[in-house]
């Protein structure tokens, strides 16, 4: 089990987070919960922590604050931030400080299991020491359109992260309330590559991260990504790796 702090300044919200979500279904345990970043500091400098949910604005030290100071301490704790739309702003400063993943008020319980999950497998692959190939694969991709200085392109990351497997550019364009045919000219000016084949590398990603677990076959990797016909996503596996499933297991 992976350790989880839980941070927010609302004992309900706070209370409700810990006690009505199956947190070990993800793989993780709340060790302990603290209302302020401030309080959040002093525990994870005496304790082992993996991950914090940690709401953004908070009195005596706020959720971006707490994310810079784990950052100029090289914590390998990894943030996830609740934040309000209205604070996204914040939530986007916060990347900056190596913040994970962030979820919006109310989150939903889809949205925590997917993040999660993900945080889970990444997690996972430090423990294991995936090779190479795959990190230097996703720095091109998910992880190196994370780092952009860009509030939509920002959120359509995020929100694809979140949606991969049935995501289409009409549901992204909602999540940032604009036309899809302006955000389809806009993602391809402000990353050189179409939504779709973003769509596509990011699927790619995910299944090479399945198939390293090696308990899921490929019909069962190609439906977890969001592939209904197994024969699509082989087809599509090898235009972007060269390899078969089969064959990149095997490498």
């Amino acid at each position: 089990m992976y350790k989880l702090l839980v941070v927010d300044d609302n004992t309900d919200t706070r209370k409700t987070l810990c006690n009505s979500f199956p947190w070990d279904q993800v793989s993780f345990e709340i060790v302990e919960q603290a209302d302020n970043g401030q309080e959040a500091l002093r525990y994870i400098l005496s304790n082992p922590v993996d991950v914090v949910l940690c709401d953004i604005r908070m009195p005596r030290m706020s959720g971006i604050e707490l994310s810079k100071e784990l950052h100029k301490r090289n914590s390998p704790t990894k943030i996830v931030l609740l934040s309000a739309f209205r604070d996204f702003e914040y939530a986007r400063e916060a990347m900056s400080y190596g913040v994970r993943q962030y979820l919006i008020k109310p989150a939903k319980y889809q949205e925590i299991m997917d993040v999660f999950s993900e945080l889970r497998d990444s997690l996972n692959r430090e423990r294991e020491h995936i090779p190479n190939e795959v990190c230097a694969n996703q720095d091109s991709t998910s992880a190196l359109l994370k780092q952009m200085d860009d509030p939509i392109i920002s959120k359509i990351v995020n929100y694809v992260s979140l949606h991969y497997r049935t995501v289409k550019l009409e549901h992204a364009a909602i999540a940032v309330h604009m036309n899809p045919s302006y955000v389809s000219t806009y993602f391809k000016k402000a990353t050189g590559m179409n939504f779709s084949e973003y769509v596509i590398a990011f699927k790619m990603e995910k299944a090479v991260e399945l198939l390293h677990e090696h308990q899921w076959k490929t019909f069962e990797v190609s439906e977890m990504v969001g592939y209904a016909n197994v024969k699509n996503f082989i087809r599509t596996f090898k235009e972007h790796f060269g390899k078969t499933p089969s064959q990149y297991r095997r490498a």
